[in-house]
């Protein structure tokens, strides 16, 4: 967002003559509104880049440190994970861009189904390679625990598919957030010509609930498959269908962002109870963390 912090008398034939001018300084933006009258604007760039990367990473960086990165197996399955997520998306950005290139480029109302028609056959080829991935690693299970520090048991489906799905997530987000960041570098201003000045903010926040979406669906996907569940499989493509739609509707984001906050938050209290969580161990975690901090 940027700010008024000075309203100053010059003549700079560079700016001021000009009215309607604007130029830009580094991070100070010149606005000419009248022949001898200059408006000058902080652009709070590196601010909003460093806010928005910690908004939509910031979650996701801390369960690959604290839950992931102190085991090399996860490391791997994330990172295995990171690139099927890829794999998906040279698919169908190649099928889009094919149709794309094949379709009349003047039509407007043509180009707008394609797009529509690109995001869901996208998240559709998502979904198949999760299953491709779950079943990768079911039928790796055993090399997985020959390369395991531990010499009991393997990484369980559940521990599985909670790191396959951050991978998925946190892909995705980097995919889906890149381009914004460097944006918000400058130059430039968004909202300042009536747009809505909260882009950067709701693209950060929507990744954010991307990546936990990815996670939580991970699970839930992942123990449809162990139990023969073909409907939370479908309940998960549906949601993630729904999802992506009502991405469609930006940028009137109060009709995006509240809906797709609110399947995050019921997403993961299913994804809680899927990988064996119960309402006792979340109170016995409690009780036990009050009284770890009562006996400091």
């Amino acid at each position: 967002k940027c700010y008024q912090t000075k309203r100053s008398q010059k003549k700079d034939t560079n700016r001021a003559n000009i009215i309607g001018l604007i130029s830009f300084d580094g991070s100070v933006l010149y606005l000419s509104v009248h022949e001898d009258t200059v408006i000058r604007l902080h652009c709070c760039a590196v601010e909003v880049f460093f806010g928005c990367a910690f908004i939509a990473f910031g979650p996701s960086f801390a369960l690959f440190v604290f839950t992931i990165a102190k085991d090399p197996l996860r490391v791997i399955i994330l990172i295995a994970g990171a690139f099927f997520w890829l794999l998906s998306l040279l698919l169908s950005s190649l099928v889009w861009f094919i149709a794309i290139k094949a379709s009349n480029s003047q039509d407007l109302t043509l180009q707008r189904g394609l797009l529509i028609f690109g995001v869901f056959f996208s998240v559709l080829l998502q979904e198949v390679f999760r299953f491709a991935y779950y079943r990768l690693l079911r039928k790796a299970t055993e090399g997985l625990a020959a390369i395991s520090d531990d010499d009991g048991s393997a990484i369980s489906v559940r521990q599985m598919a909670y790191v396959a799905g951050l991978g998925f997530g946190i892909m995705s987000g980097a995919f889906s957030m890149i381009n914004i960041l460097s944006d918000s570098l400058g130059p430039g201003t968004v909202g300042i010509f009536g747009d809505s000045q909260y882009y950067f903010i709701t693209a950060a926040l929507m990744t954010l609930a991307l990546t936990l979406l990815h996670t939580f669906w991970g699970v839930v996907f992942f123990e449809g498959c162990e139990k023969s569940r073909w409907w939370v499989i479908a309940a998960v493509v549906s949601l993630h269908l729904l999802v992506a739609g009502l991405s469609l509707l930006n940028p009137l984001y109060e009709g995006s962002l509240p809906p797709v906050y609110v399947i995050t938050l019921a997403t993961g209290v299913w994804a809680f109870f899927s990988s064996g969580g119960s309402l006792h161990s979340l109170s016995a975690l409690c009780t036990r963390r009050k009284a770890e901090g009562e006996s400091s």
